[in-house]
């Protein structure tokens, strides 16, 4: 996953989400760890934004 910096709001949505932990929010940072990552697409679902993205597209 990625994340669009342009679009998102630093709200921590997709932080909640994540079974396995891969995602941080440090100090208006979003930061994807992809070796953790499955690419489940549950926090683009939740981003209200539409600021996450698969590294496939």
């Amino acid at each position: 996953m990625e994340v669009n910096i342009e679009k998102c709001g630093y709200c921590g949505a997709c932080v909640g989400v994540c079974n396995r932990l891969a995602i941080e929010l440090i100090e208006n940072t979003v930061i994807i760890d992809n070796e953790k990552c499955n690419s489940c697409g549950l926090c683009a679902i939740v981003c209200p934004l539409n600021a996450l993205n698969t590294l496939e597209e």
